[in-house]
């Protein structure tokens, strides 16, 4: 009976888009909330609003990472799901990992915010990444295997996702890395790595990457 179940469980990609979309947007408004105005008991100037408000500005950088990174792995995530023609238990399973890696996101992001200089907050935050990277990858390696996506997918398409997961993830290593001796030049690297994968400069070199 457990067997026949879970030959239909999980089928339906459709609400897994649904989840998909509801998390990423809630975890977009989780990192916002870590902003927070200045105590106005402790403001009587523009000069200290102004001194306030500059002595929270290193919660930026950490911020628009974070934001860079839930919209490039909301699009790699989309991209799969749009070339599926079904989806399974186990598939569902997989993605459900990687949603569930992408609420632990505001976490490492405040983690790095608040203690923007030391190298373990910058090397959580950066696992954060590399599994994020496994796990969307783990994702798309199963379906082709468990044959799930359409017989008309882009030939080309398995290759070019599994080329870009890869060398993302060895930019973000160096990133990494180079934080390990600055934090602020190595979260500065990692924040153009993600702008590249964003914006997707139509460059030789860069839009290859």
């Amino acid at each position: 009976m457990t067997n026949h179940y879970n030959s239909f469980a999980g089928g339906d990609v459709g609400r897994i888009e649904a989840l998909s979309d509801g998390i990423f947007a809630f975890a977009a408004t989780v990192l916002v909330l870590d902003f927070r105005t200045p105590d106005a008991a402790d403001i009587h100037s523009e000069a200290e609003l102004l001194g306030a408000l500059a002595a929270s500005s290193h919660r930026l950088l950490p911020w628009l990472l974070s934001l860079l990174t839930l919209g490039i792995f909301w699009v790699a995530q989309q991209t799969q799901l749009s070339q599926l023609a079904r989806s399974n238990r186990d598939l569902t399973w997989l993605h459900l990992t990687f949603l569930a890696i992408i609420t632990v996101l505001p976490f490492t992001t405040r983690l790095l915010a608040d203690f923007f200089a030391y190298r373990s907050a910058f090397l959580i935050y950066w696992a954060n990444l590399f599994i994020l990277g496994i796990a969307v990858y783990a994702t798309w390696a199963y379906a082709e295997r468990a044959k799930l996506i359409r017989d008309d997918a882009p030939a080309e398409l398995s290759d070019a996702f599994r080329r870009r997961v890869i060398i993302a993830q060895s930019l973000y290593a160096v990133g990494a890395l180079v934080g390990l001796l600055n934090v602020p030049l190595g979260l500065a690297l990692i924040i153009l790595i993600q702008l590249n994968y964003a914006i997707a400069p139509r460059l030789p070199v860069l839009s290859r990457l």
